[in-house]
């Protein structure tokens, strides 16, 4: 369970801005089904944005030292975040690699970790995929860094062009997997696996 209080989230701000919602689109906030949608909008939306207060290097400073340089993968990592252009959801899976340097590894958790916190925020599929590689390299300082994340957006399900089932896929690469387009295809070919 989120600990609100250490997010510092206005409840009561958000319920009122919810219930003027409400209002404006010609509802009544008063019946029975709506009464608590406020309060209750509130408290999920403290759960959706806690990465806000949260940095997705802190799972990083946890490394073990192993004998290992070659590839880790973790992949079909799920995350749910909300688009910050029209605050609705776009959900999707994350895959991250990496190449350890001096046998630096961080605990396979911390990936998912790291990809709840930065998707728990107003946010942007690009943003998400870069913030991930860019905390990983100036965190674990590996060889190289590969994250590719594929999305789902309801503001091009439910709205706009309404066309459910289109992913968006983003990726970057850092690093030898950056220049190394042969480490780089062989990251994509696992991901790739079923």
């Amino acid at each position: 369970m989120i600990d609100i209080k250490s997010h510092n989230v206005d409840l009561d701000k958000i319920e009122q801005a919810v219930g003027m919602i409400l209002e404006a689109v010609g509802e009544d906030v008063g019946r029975e089904g709506l009464q608590d949608t406020p309060k209750r909008v509130a408290k999920m939306y403290a759960e959706v944005f806690a990465g806000l207060k949260e940095d997705p290097k802190e799972y990083f400073r946890t490394v073990f030292h192993e004998n290992h340089e070659e590839l880790v993968l973790v992949k079909d990592i799920p995350f749910y975040s909300m688009c910050e252009h029209h605050l609705v959801p776009f959900f999707g899976k994350a895959h991250i690699a990496y190449i350890p340097r001096d046998g630096v590894v961080t605990g396979l958790s911390k990936l998912a970790r790291a990809v709840e916190t930065v998707a728990k925020r107003p946010q942007l599929q690009e943003r998400i995929t870069s913030t991930i590689a860019d905390s990983m390299m100036e965190t674990l300082n590996p060889h190289g860094v590969y994250v590719m994340v594929e999305a789902e957006h309801m503001c091009m399900t439910m709205r706009g062009i309404k066309k459910p089932g289109s992913k968006t896929v983003t990726a970057v690469a850092r690093g030898l997997l950056e220049t190394d387009d042969i480490k780089r295809s062989e990251v994509i070919t696992y991901i790739n696996m079923d």
